[in-house]
């Protein structure tokens, strides 16, 4: 059944002040909201993060003004987890959608199958219409919701954004990537007009995505004639493959990796000890050893452009100082597979992996209400946190039946230095195609643990010490091992986890 919209109106919320810090601000002028999803983008992909290749000085003035969350995590090592998890305020362990969506493993033929030493837990294909998304609880207190962009939460087209909370859907569809024909089939390219986006209408031959989304969003900010604040969910299908950019500025990176001594070096090996033991092994694995791909970089460049296209188009309208900006990416950079554009160092492993490389994001907050511009917090922090701290932060009524597995960040905002947040947890029972395989983890304090589930074994890192994950404690501290070992055992007990078994038809 299809779930009844709510459109009550809360009066405690229009008159009762939320006092921020040392400042009062009254719910009568609440705050806009703007949300940044960027795809696939690694904590490493970042100029403020110390990438030398890579321009983005749009998102680096934006982590000044902000609070940087050094160990913010995506909910899981791929997209359409990570982004209803935001949605919900709920671990993807509890809703079940565990992978993207319709997942990989479902994609192989039969014969294939006997590769694999477990088989994976189906997943729901769409984000239930039950849950009370963040778009839904903004708009049940008064706020104008935009979605523009990827979706990737439902294949069927009655789960798209406009039956989950939002007035305006431009571009989001089952779709996790760009819709055009790629150029190696002969195309004009997936990010170049005509787009194939029923949801987004086609521009000029040889328009640019994400210049176009960008243009879509700031016209719905211009022309907000609601009277209502607005919520806006934009959501970049950059830098998601296929790895396609403007060719001027393609070249302009080409140039610069020439002057920076990079094009010459091989940016590739398949020689990694901890990948060489492994059972499975992806075919087309590799594992890039330096950010140096141009067309990446550009790819990159173009997302940055249009992110400060989006922060000018708040201070032109006068929004600037009344709108939150929250910044998060869906995964890690895609470093050991479909061409591996990036290099996550000194994170370990990418997209598909519970390795830091894999869940590890920029992570930002800015609200000019709050004294936290360049604000640094080493809490660690994940996606689902963002549905409870956007409610609260804007003096919302929470919703705790609802983000069950989110916590307020607001004490961190305000600076409360014995606020501690709790454990984290993961749980990614598939093959990602990566080479990555069926596993859990647990992040508490500077430890992580992950548990490998085709063999049970475990590793245990001190990220504090070892951020590159290289030192597996598993053995020296077992104790520590064995305690969180029980935690993540626990938890996926608690919300019903649902885990991989062992294939009978394996053929090793």
């Amino acid at each position: 059944m299809r779930k009844i919209e709510k459109f009550s109106l809360f009066a405690s919320a229009c008159t009762l002040p939320m006092m921020l810090g040392a400042q009062t601000v009254e719910n009568t002028q609440k705050p806009n909201v703007l949300f940044i999803m960027v795809d696939d983008y690694g904590w490493a992909d970042t100029g403020y993060n110390g990438s030398r290749f890579y321009e983005t000085p749009n998102l680096d003035r934006l982590a000044s003004e902000s609070m940087q969350f050094t160990d913010g995590y995506a909910a899981a090592p791929v997209s359409s987890p990570t982004r209803v998890s935001l949605m919900t305020g709920k671990y993807p362990a509890r809703n079940g959608i565990t992978d993207w969506i319709p997942g990989y493993q479902y994609h192989l033929p039969k014969e294939k199958l006997s590769q694999y030493k477990m088989i994976v837990p189906e997943i729901p294909v769409n984000m239930p219409l039950e849950e009370v998304t963040i778009a839904e609880a903004m708009r049940e207190n008064g706020y104008a919701t935009y979605h523009v962009g990827k979706w990737h939460c439902a294949e069927d087209s009655l789960y798209y954004p406009q039956y989950q909370g939002f007035d305006v859907n431009v571009g989001g569809w089952l779709k996790g990537a760009p819709n055009g024909i790629q150029r190696k089939q002969g195309g004009d390219g997936a990010y170049f007009s005509p787009y194939r986006n029923p949801y987004l209408s086609d521009g000029p031959k040889g328009e640019y995505l994400t210049d176009r989304l960008a243009t879509e969003a700031i016209n719905l900010i211009r022309n907000n004639g609601t009277g209502k604040p607005f919520f806006m969910y934009f959501s970049f299908y950059a830098v998601h493959t296929p790895i396609e950019a403007k060719p001027e500025y393609v070249a302009y990176f080409k140039e610069k990796a020439h002057k920076m001594g990079i094009d010459t070096v091989q940016p590739f090996t398949t020689d990694v000890d901890w990948y060489r033991k492994a059972d499975h092994k992806a075919w087309h694995w590799k594992e890039r050893t330096i950010q140096s791909d141009a067309e990446y970089a550009a790819l990159i460049y173009s997302m940055d452009e249009n992110l400060g296209r989006l922060l000018q188009a708040l201070k032109d309208n006068g929004l600037e100082e009344n709108t939150i900006v929250c910044l998060l990416s869906d995964n890690g950079g895609l470093s050991t597979a479909e061409g591996s554009p990036t290099c996550n160092a000194p994170l370990r492993g990418g997209k598909g992996w519970l390795y830091e490389g894999g869940i590890r994001e920029p992570y930002l907050i800015k609200d000019p209400r709050l004294n936290i511009a360049g604000k640094i917090c080493s809490m660690p922090v994940t996606s689902v946190d963002f549905y409870p701290t956007i409610l609260d932060i804007a003096g919302l009524p929470l919703k705790p039946e609802q983000h069950v597995d989110g916590v307020s960040l607001l004490p961190l905002l305000k600076g409360d230095a014995e606020f501690d947040r709790g454990p984290l947890f993961f749980h990614y029972p598939h093959y990602g195609g990566k080479g990555d395989t069926p596993c859990g983890a647990v992040r508490d304090g500077d430890y992580k643990l992950i548990e490998f589930y085709e063999d049970g074994h475990v590793e245990l890192y001190n990220l504090k010490n070892d951020i590159s994950e290289q030192h597996d404690l598993s053995k020296s501290e077992p104790q520590i091992a064995a305690r969180l070992l029980k935690e993540l055992q626990e938890w996926r007990k608690q919300c019903g986890a649902k885990m991989p078994v062992h294939n009978p038809d394996y053929i090793k």
